[in-house]
């Protein structure tokens, strides 16, 4: 599959440029963490190369979505809104690219490519939410263990965002390390994510039960893209507060790592 291909191909370019970056003859964690740390060029390449991760998968996910008939069933608009959400994402790097090679300014934070990116968000939730139709989720969601299950995990990590982002990161005042804007959209980043954790966490109980369990794997995997973009989205926020953040660093292969788990486990949801 050319998705699988082409992510191998980026985590192999990623590792490699521990050595042309530093200069190092030999690897140790500290080096293979490093990513493209003091070449900023290279940098640059890879954060344009991993936005067709999300673009690519969006695509094939869209046109997957035409087997399920895309609006006739729960089943077609889940594919159809988690892939059109990556495709989204897409662009937020494709912007993010822009500022890189085209102005060669600083990319502002928040910016263009956070509207791309905040977007996907709600398009996500959707599509999970419509994932959990097909996998009858409305039976968890009413009994009371559902629905405190799904205000607690996202109050928990909004009360630990602020925790880490404000209190640590900032040192308690959201005027610092950006202003009240960012603060919005480092605390948004996570709770988004953790929404859409909560429900694909119900969806995969009940996944075992609808369908026979065909579907518990693509799920599996799915839940656990989401996961990996939680801590993405979580450790961007903080790193760019404590301004550690690079371009190619090791949390834009997080970032790609996540894209690439979600797109795989969208095309999973086959119908045939």
């Amino acid at each position: 599959m050319f998705i699988v291909s082409f992510y191998v191909m980026l985590v192999l370019f990623w590792f490699s440029s521990s050595l042309f970056a530093t200069g190092n003859s030999h690897f140790n964690f500290l080096t293979i963490l490093s990513g493209f740390k003091g070449n900023t060029q290279y940098g640059y390449i890879f954060n344009l190369l991993y936005g067709f991760v999300p673009f690519f998968g969006g695509i094939f996910g869209v046109t997957l979505s035409k087997r399920w008939g895309i609006f006739k069933s729960s089943m077609g608009k889940a594919v159809f809104f988690l892939s059109l959400g990556s495709f989204v994402w897409s662009w937020g790097s494709f912007i993010w690219a822009y500022y890189n090679f085209v102005i060669h300014a600083s990319v502002p934070y928040p910016g263009l490519s956070d509207v791309a990116w905040i977007s996907c968000i709600p398009l996500w939730a959707i599509g999970v939410f419509y994932l959990g139709q097909a996998m009858y989720i409305k039976l968890a969601l009413r009994k009371l263990g559902g629905k405190i299950f799904l205000f607690v995990v996202p109050l928990a990590v909004i009360v630990s965002s602020w925790y880490f982002l404000v209190d640590i990161a900032r040192g308690g005042s959201i005027t610092s390390g950006g202003g009240p804007v960012k603060v919005f959209f480092d605390i948004a980043y996570p709770t988004g994510d953790a929404l859409i954790l909560t429900l694909a966490f119900l969806i995969f109980g009940f996944s075992f039960l609808a369908l026979g369990g065909r579907y518990r794997w693509p799920i599996i995997i799915i839940l656990f893209g989401f996961l990996v973009e939680y801590i993405a989205d979580f450790s961007f926020s903080y790193t760019t507060t404590v301004n550690t953040y690079y371009n190619g660093d090791w949390v834009d292969l997080l970032y790609t790592t996540a894209l690439f788990i979600l797109s795989f486990g969208v095309t999973l949801l086959d119908r045939d």
